[in-house]
């Protein structure tokens, strides 16, 4: 069976692909951005890159930066047009099924030509692709569209599917799965209640990630000395209020730019010593880090953006929701709380790993995801 993978080039992404390694499919991977050359972590995939420009031309960045009316002349003539490439790239391979990962970067641009075929589509939502579709620029006819050749839908919550039935799917919903294909867990690295003393803040504040809210709740907390942090994904803007910080400079801070590349594994080694692990953000959909955290150990502190996390962590058994990403105090008392309340984390801890070990298991999902391509093919 050939598979042709639609992405941009992402870590999930990446993860989700390996999962079908030895699996015995044939599988292409279009890198819908041509963003990212051959990509090591999938070198068993046919990969199809470096096909956007026809001619690199001379001085192309300055021209870009200093001269962007020329810029955006030279490039109609200069680059290929998606839709002609991905419809060469399916000629040349014949594919049983084509999967693409989120609509609006990957699933939009190769509409126009999966309309003129009948490939089985399958389309596996991520992120705020269902949730908040306008907030991203995609109108409601483009995603009726969409949805509407799309013949198998994936997605990572109860909330999307529910949201693409009301936007008019009604072909075949293949289950929910995490964006990554499952969830890896590091056991020897997991330390008991006693042993965990660090706060781990995802550090995302791009406009939808809230992580200053989070790191200012944090400010207004007087913790014991032997609390440390660990800020991960950080955007700039964290980097920067967290250097100048007064609060800051008198803790122990391990701060991870978003910028850099950081194993999962030693994620997950660093999740296993994390007291709490905190999440803020005003639209998203079942973030995977968080996933990995419950599955590590940590307690978890989590925005509910449209009820999404509600599906998995109930408030105040094991974990908290946050009700107003926004909300710096109320964002305080709960980590407060928390901290205070060791009897509600240890259960947490028990509760937690025990659920994602079930649900979310890699290995388990392996066979899972094998068999979804198998009976797409079979259908």
């Amino acid at each position: 069976m050939k598979l042709l993978l639609v992405s941009i080039p992402n870590h999930h992404f990446f993860q989700w692909t390996n999962q079908l390694k030895e699996s015995g499919f044939e599988v292409y991977w279009f890198d819908i951005t041509d963003g990212a050359g051959f990509v090591e972590k999938i070198n068993w995939v046919k990969q199809f890159n470096c096909w956007k420009l026809k001619w690199n031309y001379p001085f192309r960045y300055r021209i870009k930066k200093q001269f962007p009316k020329l810029y955006s002349f030279l490039e109609k003539i200069t680059v290929n047009r998606v839709e002609v490439v991905f419809e060469n790239v399916l000629n040349e391979i014949q594919p049983d099924i084509v999967h693409c990962f989120e609509m609006k970067l990957s699933g939009l641009p190769i509409l126009s030509i999966m309309q003129q075929n009948k490939i089985p589509f399958v389309y596996s939502s991520w992120g705020s692709d269902m949730y908040a579709y306008q907030n991203l620029g995609v109108s409601t006819d483009n995603v009726k569209s969409f949805l509407n050749r799309v013949n198998y839908l994936i997605t990572d919550c109860n909330r999307d599917f529910q949201i693409a039935q009301q936007l008019g799917f009604t072909n075949q919903f293949l289950g929910f799965f995490p964006g990554n294909g499952g969830i890896e867990t590091e056991s020897a690295f997991m330390q008991p209640i006693s042993n965990r003393k660090t706060i781990c803040v995802k550090g995302y504040d791009d406009g939808v990630g809230k992580a200053l809210v989070v790191i200012k709740a944090i400010e207004l907390i007087q913790f014991d000395s032997s609390i440390d942090f660990l800020i991960f994904s950080a955007d700039e803007i964290v980097e920067e209020y967290l250097k100048k910080s007064a609060y800051f400079k008198q803790t122990k801070v391990e701060m991870i730019p978003r910028k850099s590349f950081m194993t999962n594994k030693l994620l997950l080694q660093k999740l296993g010593s994390c007291l709490l692990y905190i999440g803020n953000s005003t639209s998203d959909g079942m973030p995977n880090s968080l996933l990995e955290a419950m599955g590590m150990g940590a307690f978890p502190i989590q925005s509910n953006p449209g009820k999404v996390t509600e599906e998995i962590i109930t408030h105040g058994v094991n974990g908290f929701l946050i009700e107003n990403p926004n909300e710096v105090v109320a964002i305080a008392s709960l980590i407060k709380t928390a901290i205070e309340n060791q009897q509600l984390r240890a259960k947490a801890q028990e509760y937690n790993v025990s659920f994602v070990q079930e649900n979310y298991n890699r290995e388990m999902l392996r066979n899972k995801i094998i068999n979804l391509y198998q009976s797409v093919n079979l259908s």
